[in-house]
């Protein structure tokens, strides 16, 4: 059987798009797929190529280099490929910024730490993918980008489904051509001692934070592999957003530092595996966000919880609890986004670790 027989021109785009970008890698920054041509598009800049003529991806490929080399490495603004459709090439702007060309994905990036680190990739150039539940917090944080100069776009995403999360890459796919960089943000708490917090509450942390993070490598790395096969200096990165709970047990929290505990298996796990594909695989383990909303939340932080609580004797408002909690820091300041994004860049730039666990703690957590 044909390799393209019984394929939809979508699903002939995704496992092509990526293969493109590769191919034309590092002077483009993005294939978007079409299944007509634009009409911005001057018909003396499109290629042409039947993909019926090719017995696999890997052929067609092959003769698209060939054309790419008789031309002089001069690129198309545009190829044809039938049955598919048109896949349009958008070149990479040179520039000072670390991050310029990348693709970058946040999940969990409608507020908090996710929205801080989306901010701080925008600024270093990245394209950023804003992928959340809370769709319209999500379009929000990418205006704001966008209106500040970045590039990011706003996509609904439930990390514990793995149809969501495969529609998320596919979307990217067809729209960018595929990814370079994914953040595994997203992540719940429930805490509670072991007669207090309830199976489905365990469960629901679980699937959020362990088996979320394995469905978003487990697509995001696709494209990329893609990317690598058809460009031998192509690398990729996937960062899980851990935290200090993964590296040392939390009283009376077991259920959310299980499954970073865990979350770090898999880091190890993956790096091993994608590696021949330069695909590393790490993850932050940061501090406490003091000053993001899981924490400061006038309502509902946990800052407001424990002094209600009265988890912290003799603390009469909110600043003592909050005194006391940074005191336990020896830099004595929670953890910013800004510290978050400095290790997310260590991690894509460097080339030679993965499958490290990097603690961001102000000192708090320290490895032996």
């Amino acid at each position: 059987m044909h390799w393209i027989e019984h394929l939809t021109p979508q699903q002939i785009a995704l496992e092509l798009a990526p293969r493109l970008r590769g191919l034309f890698w590092p002077k483009l920054k993005q294939v978007r797929f079409e299944e007509t041509l634009t009409s911005d598009v001057n018909e003396k800049a499109v290629w042409t190529i039947d993909a019926s003529d090719y017995d696999s991806p890997e052929q067609l490929l092959s003769a698209l280099r060939q054309q790419l080399d008789h031309a002089g490495g001069h690129q198309p603004e545009c190829i044809r490929i039938a049955p598919a459709g048109c896949f349009h090439l958008r070149q990479r702007q040179s520039g000072p910024a670390r991050l310029s060309g990348r693709i970058a994905l946040v999940t969990g990036a409608a507020q908090g730490f996710g929205e801080g680190i989306a901010r701080e990739l925008a600024t270093a150039g990245a394209v950023v993918v804003i992928a959340d539940l809370n769709l319209e917090r999500a379009r929000f944080v990418a205006e704001s980008i966008n209106e500040s100069g970045g590039e990011a776009l706003a996509l609904p995403v439930d990390v514990a489904s793995e149809s969501s999360v495969n529609t998320l890459i596919e979307t990217m796919t067809l729209l960018y051509g595929g990814l370079d960089l994914i953040i595994s943000n997203a992540g719940v708490l429930r805490a509670g001692g072991l007669d207090e917090l309830r199976p489905e509450d365990f469960e629901f942390v679980t699937r959020v934070n362990y088996t979320g993070f394995f469905l978003v490598a487990r697509a995001g790395c696709r494209p990329m592999k893609r990317q690598a096969e058809e460009c031998p200096g192509y690398s990729a990165d996937i960062i899980q957003i851990n935290s200090k709970s993964g590296l040392e047990g939390s009283d009376r929290n077991f259920a959310y530092a299980g499954s970073k505990f865990g979350g770090i298996g898999l880091v190890q796990s993956f790096a091993k595996e994608l590696v021949s594909w330069r695909i590393k695989v790490n993850a932050i383990c940061p501090g406490n966000y003091y000053e993001g909303p899981l924490w400061s939340d006038p309502d509902k932080g946990l800052f407001v919880q424990y002094l209600k609580a009265g988890k912290i004797e003799g603390a009469a408002s909110i600043d003592d609890v909050y005194r006391a909690y940074t005191a336990k820091v020896p830099m004595r300041r929670g953890c910013r986004p800004i510290d978050v994004a400095r290790a997310i860049f260590y991690c894509v730039e460097q080339e030679y670790e993965t499958g490290q666990a990097i603690p961001v703690t102000g000192g708090q957590v320290m490895l032996n």
